[in-house]
């Protein structure tokens, strides 16, 4: 369950306070602690970013980074993964990636733990939507299934054999079934 800590007046005055494990995002006003990762929220995490930075950073298409906090227009989220076109990465003066990035991704992928308000977590997806974001999935490991947004168009719920979106310029081809066979480890 996500917990309310406090409340700041702004997002500069959030943006200054330490950083909290696990991370606490800034949501209307409100400074709100996520909740601690569990396995198959790592275990798919961690698949979705492989692949997708598989298929795309060779040839400087895009990245996929694991719980990046974005800033930008009047919150600051840590989204389970983000994925920003290469070009849109803000890159330092150096060529090397940034600590502060303060844009809207391209892609937000959320991945629902139980005890997570899904109410929440889809706020972010559509606040990202509304700045400029292209695409959102909420993954649902409880019934196995993915919510997928698109700006201005209604939710896809997506299950089984599904074909999932993922931005135009990423060639990779996943169904829900091969995203939650990745939680089956064992040789069993």
């Amino acid at each position: 369950m996500t917990v309310a800590i406090t409340s700041a007046h702004s997002l500069e005055e959030f943006l200054k306070l330490p950083e909290t494990k696990p991370a606490s995002e800034y949501i209307n006003g409100e400074i709100v602690q996520k909740s601690m990762p569990k396995g198959k929220h790592s275990r798919l995490q961690l698949m979705l970013c492989n692949i997708i930075n598989n298929n795309t950073e060779e040839q400087k298409i895009a990245y996929a980074f694991p719980e990046l906090r974005c800033s930008f227009s009047t919150r600051s989220i840590v989204p389970d993964i983000v994925v920003f076109n290469w070009s849109r990465i803000p890159f330092d003066a150096d060529g090397e990636v940034p600590n502060d990035f303060l844009l809207s991704p391209d892609w937000i992928i959320e991945i629902l733990s139980p005890e997570q308000s899904s109410n929440r977590v889809v706020g972010n997806i559509l606040y990202c939507l509304q700045n400029g974001c292209q695409l959102g999935w909420l993954v649902d490991p409880a019934d196995r299934s993915i919510l997928v947004f698109r700006p201005g168009q209604q939710p896809e719920l997506l299950l089984a054999s599904d074909h999932l979106s993922v931005l135009n310029n990423i060639n990779l081809d996943l169904t829900v079934d091969l995203i939650f066979g990745w939680l089956k480890m064992s040789g069993n």
